[in-house]
């Protein structure tokens, strides 16, 4: 239960900042928040992250299927009852529907949240985005720790 509520609110609150970028901001807009850091800005991203496979919308709506319906199947394998990795799950999905629906619906995926780092222009990201990286950096920390507490022991 906990997994399809943490996803929805994901795939909602994506959703609903997308649809105000989308109102609020022409396209290629960019509103600064913090100076020299951080812009809200209006882009199209008709790829996956960094823009690979820009172009293979309909690629990418099958591969979000797939990985849809085997972490559905196999979530039990590598995810285990715990909060956490309920938690996790619930961002994967949540985030990847986000996006999945963008696609269907325009053909590309919404990005807003921009970041630079000096001299470094980070590539724009949404909420839906956030979640599947917060989820994957997560699954690859929880697991790094539990395989060193097994050595250890």
């Amino acid at each position: 239960m906990l997994v399809l509520l943490l996803g929805l609110v994901i795939v909602l609150v994506d959703q609903l900042t997308k649809q105000w970028i989308r109102s609020a901001f022409t396209y290629n807009d960019s509103r600064p928040m913090i100076e020299g850091f951080f812009n809200l800005v209006y882009v199209r991203n008709d790829g996956a992250a960094w823009n690979f496979l820009s172009g293979h919308g309909l690629i990418l709506i099958l591969i979000s299927g797939v990985v849809l319906v085997l972490l559905a199947i196999y979530r039990r394998a590598f995810l285990q009852e715990h909060v956490l990795h309920q938690v996790l799950l619930g961002l994967m999905v949540g985030g990847i529907i986000g996006n999945l629906i963008d696609r269907i619906r325009f053909g590309w995926v919404t990005d807003f949240l921009d970041f630079q780092f000096g001299s470094y222009h980070y590539p724009s990201f949404n909420v839906a985005d956030s979640a599947i990286c917060i989820a994957v950096g997560l699954y690859i920390i929880t697991n790094f720790l539990q395989k060193k507490e097994l050595e250890d022991d």
